[in-house]
């Protein structure tokens, strides 16, 4: 039976699961308080942390799934024919 090629490798796998998380990470950093008639204006909305420190994060997820697709995994075949 021969061995299947899968267009990703492993590293890849865990890479795109990584980045899920941070991108996961990101939103909930982006995530808060809401501005309502019975609760009236709530000034966390403009915190450093949703309008700078989350967005960052979740484009770095972004960055990183990017980068997860692209990468070259590594071609272990090779490996096996100089054994032979």
């Amino acid at each position: 039976m021969d061995k299947k090629n899968f267009v990703f490798g492993k590293e890849n796998f865990i890479m795109l699961g990584i980045s899920i998380v941070i991108i996961v990470i990101g939103f909930w950093l982006m995530s808060g308080a809401k501005t309502t008639e019975e609760t009236g204006f709530d000034p966390h909305i403009f915190d450093a942390r949703r309008i700078v420190i989350a967005p960052i994060v979740t484009m770095i997820g972004f960055g990183l799934v990017i980068w997860a697709i692209l990468k070259k995994p590594k071609d272990k075949s090779d490996n096996y024919k100089n054994i032979n």
